[in-house]
This record gives C-alpha cells, structure tokens and sequence, in this order.
C-alpha cells in the first residue's frame, strides 16, 4: 500500500529519492535529532576517556546486536561542542570555588587580627615573645656584661654563698645521706627553650610565676601572662616537670640549665597558707581532707557540723596539727605548708639565683633580663593589699603558747637559716 507524507509533517522529511524496489527500507535511526548523540548502553562504574566510552559502546553494538547506521555527520561537532561546554563549565565552577575560598580564608584573617591585638599594645608585651638572648643566662648571671646587672649579679652571689654556708652547717650536724630520685623533682619546672628550672613554692607568687613560665614554654600561644586563668596555670599538663625526664637528661639539665627558686619570710608564707586554704569558703576540699581531721583531733566538744564541714579551723589547731609527731608519721607535710628545703632540695641542686618574696618584681624582672626576654615580657605586679603582712603574722602568733613557738620554729629553722632570715621579734623562744 502507498502511503502519502506530507513535506513538512514529517521532521525527519528529506527530498530523497524513493529506495530501489526491493532494497531495504531506511532505518528509522536516521531520523533522530543531529544534536543528540544516539544512546549508550549501560557501562560498568569506571571512570574513562569520553572518546574511549564512545569507541567501546560502538564495539559492544557491533558485536551483540544488529549494529545501527553510523550518525549523520553533523551529530560527531555537536558531541565535542557539547563536551567542550561541559568542560568550560567546570573549569569555571573551579575557579569560583577557588576565588570563594581564598577571600574566605583573608576574611578569616582580617578578623583574627581585629581580636587579637599587636603584640606592642599589650601591657606585659613588647615586640613579641619570647626570642632567646645572645648569651646564654648562665653566662649573664656570673659574668655580667652590662655594668647595671653587676650590682644584682653581686646580690644573688650573697644569697647562693648563704645557701651554701647553711647546707655545710646541716651536713656537719647531721648524720643524713640522702640521693634524690625523680619523685623529688615534681616541683621543678622545665622551661627547654630558654634552658630554665623554676622550684615553685606555693604561697611566694607561684601562680604568677608559673604563668610566665607558659609564657616563656608557649612559643606565642600565651603572650599576657595576667590573661591565663589561675587554675589554668596549676593543670599538671600545661608544664612540663623535670621528673618526666630520663636520669641522663636530669643531669644535663641540672648541670647546664639555669635553675632559681623564690622564697618567702617562712611565718609569713605559713599564715598566708592558713588564710587562704582554711578561712576562705570556696576551699573547700582543704577543709574536707585537713579541717576535718584538725577538728577532730585537737577540738573538745567539737559540733557535728564542725566535724563534717571542718571549714572553721582555728590558726592555735592549725598549729597543733604541724608540730604533732603524729602528723610527721602521717608522711609529708602538703606542699602549701610544706619547707622550701624539702620541696627544692637545695642542698643537693645547686641553685644560680634565689628570688624573695619582699623584692619579688625587681628579682623577677632581672631573672627575665638575664634570659634575654626583658624587651618583651614584665613579671605582673600583684595586689599588695591582701598580702599577708609582717604586722599580720605577729598577730596570728601572738595566741600560740611559747612550747609550741619554739616547735614550730624548729620546723621551719633551716629556711630561717637558709634564706637569711632573722627570728621574729614577736617569738617568744626564751
């Protein structure tokens, strides 16, 4: 039967001539839209070249179904204009992205620098922090080269000659040999990049101290030592303590590493521990472990609430509990109340430089001078008026009977003897 198409009804309609009679009919193939490449069978998850794909689903055709009439040769430019759009577009999301990115990334440094201010605004902060001097603090401590550190140079000499002259008094007196262990060296604090050891005492500006020494150990992570929080500056972790070393590496520290403690008036330092850790509330883990035991032991008639709370120690049971031979077989005496001479162990770590409590900033800022980071970092001055007081001291003794005066002071005798400090005129030893 014939079939009439009308020109034009027929998108696929070309001025051809009808086929041969008896050749085959024109595959309707043809007739698909030039701008669409035929379709592909499905090809397995792997990622190939665009003309590879091509050529391997032709061969897939070619060899398990009929194969169909090649494309009319406009569909091969339309394919490579079509990928070659493909392509630009991606090229252009790329550099999108990229420029997105980078104008995020100095977004993010342009505010960083908006909340951390340059290093020469801050208070205890000069030109940055904390660069090594030229020589080494050793060499600045016993051979002073700037005629304005000769005077302290001189200073610390009389304070080590003190040191010394007490240590040989003790060791001819005593019969006691002792070598110390790691366990002996928790108090000192290492400080590798400036080569410093620091002994802190609780109670002589330890906090303070320890600030600057994340300060120092940092590398510009801490920059105001004021602005580390205080119970920041007590985590075991944020200062590294020469007992995590190796012997071998202790003895080179010992012997190569500038090492200075800071001491206090040991009455004063004894009252200053008692008002803080047992007449302040928020203390209260001192008055569970210590108040309760004071209280117990030496309080007549003691009320319930004393014996389960112990936040009302007297400064009299305070005293009792130190100079009671039970309380030395309870073992060491906690480190606020503890002598300088145990937890430093002077006698047998030679000390370069001690510090004191009565001229704390000057001693400090000159230890600061002689690592070589003066420039940069100033020790934080401290609030002088809660500071516990010489006046203070004589008032906190002047309950305390005479036996129990000259107990306590042989407790604390050799850092009276150590330091240089005379007895208190308020004791009553005769």
């Amino acid at each position: 039967m014939a079939v009439l198409l009308l020109k034009g009804a027929d998108p696929c309609h070309r001025r051809t001539r009808s086929p041969p009679r008896g050749a085959p009919p024109r595959h309707l193939s043809s007739c698909r839209p030039s701008l669409l490449p035929p379709s592909l069978p499905l090809q397995p998850a792997v990622v190939r070249s665009s003309s590879d794909a091509f050529r391997s689903s032709a061969g897939d055709q070619s060899s398990s179904v009929p194969q169909e009439p090649r494309t009319p040769g406009p569909v091969r430019p339309a394919m490579k204009q079509t990928l070659s759009e493909l392509m630009r577009m991606s090229r252009i999301c790329r550099m999108v992205f990229a420029t997105c990115l980078g104008s995020f990334v100095l977004v993010i440094f342009y505010f960083q620098s908006l909340f951390n201010p340059a290093m020469q605004t801050n208070h205890f902060m000069v030109d940055g922090c904390c660069k090594k001097g030229s020589r080494n603090a050793l060499q600045e401590l016993y051979n002073p080269l700037q005629s304005d550190l000769s005077g302290a140079a001189t200073l610390h000499q009389a304070r080590r000659d003190q040191v010394v002259d007490a240590c040989r008094t003790y060791s001819a007196s005593s019969r006691k040999r002792r070598v110390l262990t790691p366990g002996d060296l928790k108090h000192l604090v290492v400080d590798e990049d400036h080569e410093l050891i620091y002994c802190y005492v609780p109670k002589v500006a330890c906090t303070n101290w320890k600030r600057v020494m994340m300060v120092l150990t940092s590398r510009g992570k801490y920059t105001d030592p004021m602005k580390i929080p205080s119970n920041e500056a007590h985590i075991p972790s944020n200062l590294k303590t020469l007992n995590q070393y190796s012997i071998s590496e202790i003895n080179h520290r010992l012997k190569n590493y500038l090492k200075f403690l800071f001491v206090r008036e040991p009455f004063e330092r004894l009252v200053s521990a008692y008002r803080n850790k047992f007449t302040l509330k928020y203390n209260s883990s001192f008055h569970k472990r210590f108040g309760t035991r004071i209280i117990r032991r030496y309080r007549k008639n003691a009320t319930q609430d004393a014996l389960v709370n112990g936040d009302d120690v007297k400064f009299k049971e305070f005293i009792e509990y130190l100079v009671d031979p039970a309380t030395q077989k309870d073992g060491p005496l906690n480190e606020h109340w503890q002598t300088v001479y145990q937890l430093c162990h002077p006698c047998h770590i030679h000390y370069d430089m001690v510090g004191k409590y009565e001229t704390l900033e000057d001693d400090s800022n000159y230890l600061l001078e002689l690592v070589g980071v003066g420039n940069f970092l100033r020790f934080p001055s401290y609030a002088k008026s809660t500071r516990t007081t010489d006046i203070m001291t004589a008032q906190f003794f002047s309950n305390i009977s005479s036996q129990q005066q000259i107990q306590v002071y042989q407790l604390y005798k050799m850092d009276f003897h150590m330091f240089n400090y005379s007895i208190p005129s308020y004791l009553r030893l005769d």
